[in-house]
């Protein structure tokens, strides 16, 4: 019997004893900066001469570590691990065993809570709030995945009849290629590489090149919590080649990727072609991007709106999918959320996250500055900049949190995801139009309606059309089990991570019926 499990609390660092436990973690860690990495691949270290160069986006010249990196051959040896690991014994493994690594897992992180967040500090540029949460998040995914297996493991009931008797039950799939995001380098890195796992497929897992440290420490812990060699395999690499490769292979079963819309449709697109020797249509579990928007009604909280637009949209540098990027407002109290929101945002900027001084960090390398800044650009042709546009690349990638108001709804800068800390500021005549406005783009990922009009919350319930909608909050922080997370149109499959139905899409429904 598991016991219940609700979700892994946040640190508070005003707490002197919690605060001296990161700063203490931060100096572990960076005694443990610019050290080498193999792949893992059948539990077997390989070493490359080909390097990845884990760098501190908030300092270029700090380097996390040297990570090296996989090929088409070693892909493909990769594949043959997985694939024998799969069909020679972890297909058939005991479920609750499988459960049991994942648990044993979660107590590890626990343990080294500080350890791990003070590595997403370092090597993914977050504030450490964002890295406590990022921590706890990864650790509620294996809590939680482990407990829905236990759920799963004996099937669902179906009616039989007095001639027959009729189970009904879930098998897995085979090798999974999980590419995992560097946003939330632990949280869904972790969660996406165990929900293959525990449901008795095998992984080639391929974490963002940007952040693949973490995934290495990660394997660490899989290892030592008793996951057999051969059941996960670390192969870090270009998607151009590496994991084009694998997403073509004919041996691929399914594709579960996290990250931007244009690599997703890619991905959908490849997956979607039957190759020589493939047997199957190849499953994908897609999470793509968002433009998210916040509609606030003339009767709201207007300090709540304001609040939570600047929290949802510079939270993380803004760079989540979930990220607030639009705000619409009513008309009638446009000017007083536009004002406060200006307010907020002065109190706010971008810095060194390892210090613990500033709400936002840097952004994430010198592409992700490039591109933001080319909005920023865009957005003052666009609409009128109230707040920021300045940034600073000399030693780290800092763009401060910037707003731009009365900006029309059909603007670049209101339809394309620019995963920076940029929000655009709209006005709307009523709260139809705002509604109306919020469903405007091809996104449809999380929203959030500021209003104490109940008959406009019941309005946007039915009518708002994204997967995480939120009411009287911000747009971000889904919690795992609570608000099960992903959206509709371009935002991805809609496969809702941290829900009771996610297990399920890494398997296959087998019904045996015995006749009497």
């Amino acid at each position: 019997m598991v016991v219940a499990y609700k979700h892994e609390p946040f640190t508070d660092f005003t707490v002197e004893e919690n605060k001296q436990a990161m700063l203490d973690a931060l100096k572990k860690v960076e005694a443990d900066l610019g050290k080498e990495y193999p792949l893992i691949i059948g539990g077997e270290r390989i070493t490359t001469e080909d390097k990845i160069v884990s760098v501190n986006p908030a300092n270029k010249d700090e380097i996390i570590g040297y990570v090296s990196k996989a090929n088409k051959e070693l892909a493909e040896k990769a594949m043959k691990t997985a694939e024998e690991a799969f069909e020679s014994f972890w297909r058939k493994s005991d479920p609750a065993v499988r459960a049991d690594i994942l648990f044993r897992s979660a107590a590890i992180v626990r343990k080294r809570k500080h350890e791990f967040s003070a590595l997403l500090i370092k090597e993914g540029g977050k504030p450490w709030n964002e890295a406590d949460a990022d921590t706890a998040e990864a650790i509620d995914f294996m809590e939680y995945y482990g407990r829905q297996m236990l759920k799963l493991k004996n099937g669902v009931e179906v009616e039989s009849r007095p001639i027959e008797f009729n189970q009904f039950h879930y098998i897995p799939l085979g090798v999974g290629l999980v590419i995992s995001p560097w946003n939330f380098l632990f949280a869904i890195m972790a969660g996406t590489t165990v929900a293959a796992m525990v449901t008795g497929n095998t992984v080639l897992l391929k974490p963002a090149s940007a952040t693949p440290v973490i995934a290495y420490k990660f394997m660490e812990v899989l290892e030592e919590a008793g996951m057999p060699a051969g059941v996960v395999n670390y192969i870090p690499g270009p998607g151009s080649e590496v994991g084009d490769y694998l997403v073509d292979h004919p041996r691929t079963r399914f594709v579960s990727f996290t990250g931007s819309r244009e690599v997703g449709t890619r991905i959908f697109e490849r997956a979607g072609v039957v190759h020589e020797g493939q047997k199957w249509l190849k499953r994908t579990i897609i999470e793509m991007g968002g433009k998210d928007t916040i509609v606030v009604d003339k009767e709201a909280d207007l300090e709540l709106a304001a609040q939570s637009i600047v929290k949802s949209a510079f939270g993380f540098s803004g760079q989540k999918c979930s990220a607030c990027s639009r705000a619409v407002i009513h008309a009638d109290v446009y000017d007083q959320v536009e004002k406060r929101v200006i307010e907020l945002t002065k109190e706010v900027s971008a810095g060194n996250p390892a210090t613990n001084e500033h709400f936002t960090g840097p952004v994430i390398d010198q592409a992700a500055y490039d591109k933001i800044m080319s909005y920023v650009e865009i957005g003052k042709n666009e609409g009128e900049l109230l707040v920021g546009g300045d940034s600073d690349d000399s030693k780290g990638w800092f763009v401060n949190p910037t707003v731009f108001g009365n900006v029309a709804p059909d603007a670049r800068i209101m339809q394309e995801e620019i995963f920076g800390p940029v929000v655009a500021l709209s006005k709307a005549k009523d709260f139809d139009e705002a509604i109306e406005i919020a469903n405007n783009t091809e996104y449809g990922l999380t929203g959030a309606v500021i209003t104490n009009n109940r008959s406009h919350l019941e309005q946007a319930r039915e009518d708002f059309h994204v997967g995480n909608l939120y009411f009287n909050r911000g747009c971000t922080g889904a919690i795992v089990g609570y608000q099960p997370f992903g959206g509709f149109n371009m935002s991805g499959t809609d496969s809702k991570a941290g829900g009771p139905d996610y297990l399920i899409q890494h398997m296959q429904g087998k019904t045996t019926s015995e006749m009497f």
